[in-house]
């Protein structure tokens, strides 16, 4: 395993909803549990996560999200000058989300390999290492 992971917000709702992956999110946590490597996410994945969990459950539920992902074996990395600057670096030159932005400053960050299932971080792959998680196959 390697030391550090940034998990991106998908890999939490992967993790959490058992979607295909999962198991690759459960090792990762376990080794952490361990003590084998750290993981980290944003706050801005800790936002993400609240919200979009509010929007499609409920306030009360998204708060007991909350508490599962705080439960985890993880550390939430808090917004700092060096992370901002570097967010802003990414978002100048390539076309993603503010949070993808700012995740994958994270991951940098923590000199991190940056979990995700999102096609769009993929253009990160040149500052960080990636560990993609199956993309969800398009509903016909």
């Amino acid at each position: 395993m390697d030391k550090n992971y940034v998990l991106d917000t998908s890999a939490i709702f992967v993790f959490t909803q058992s979607e295909e992956g999962s198991d690759t999110v459960e090792e990762i946590l376990s080794a952490a549990k361990k003590g084998k490597c750290s993981v980290y996410i944003s706050f801005i994945t800790l936002m993400e996560s609240y919200y979009i969990t509010w929007q499609k459950a409920g306030r009360d539920i998204a708060k007991e999200f909350i508490v599962l992902i705080k439960s985890l074996p993880l550390e939430i990395v808090e917004s700092n000058e060096r992370l901002v600057l570097s967010a802003g670096r990414i978002k100048a030159n390539h076309k993603l989300s503010l949070a993808d932005s700012i995740i994958a400053a994270t991951a940098i960050e923590k000199s991190a390999t940056l979990v995700h299932k999102d096609p769009e971080l993929e253009a990160v792959s040149q500052y960080v290492n990636i560990l993609t998680l199956p993309y969800k196959v398009p509903k016909k």
